[in-house]
């Protein structure tokens, strides 16, 4: 036997759904500035894996020119006749300056 009691049970139903949103909506704000906190350290942790990249391939050239200098005479003597203007003897060492008038 079903009894109808009218307006009261779609009231009830009405008074459920909105409890149960209210619910929802308050999981969802309290959740909300950990969710903006979260996406604030990923875009944090991108960069700082970008700049730890740039680094780590930083790290690998100057590893490489540090095993240059420390096994090829070579180098070490193109970077003292590069850098420090150094000649063997007996040998005529020619610097060429650019004027002001060719870098217009």
């Amino acid at each position: 036997m079903k009894v109808d009691l009218g307006i009261w049970s779609k009231l009830t139903q009405a008074v459920v759904v909105l409890v149960v949103l209210a619910i929802l909506i308050l999981i969802g704000m309290t959740y909300l500035p950990l969710i903006h906190q979260n996406e604030r350290m990923r875009t944090k942790l991108d960069k700082l894996d970008a700049q730890l990249q740039q680094q780590e391939q930083i790290s690998r050239q100057l590893k490489a020119e540090i095993d240059a200098l420390s096994n090829d005479p070579k180098t070490v003597e193109r970077l003292a006749r590069e850098k420090l203007g150094y000649a063997k003897p007996d040998e005529t060492v020619v610097h060429f300056e650019t004027s002001a008038s060719s870098n217009k």
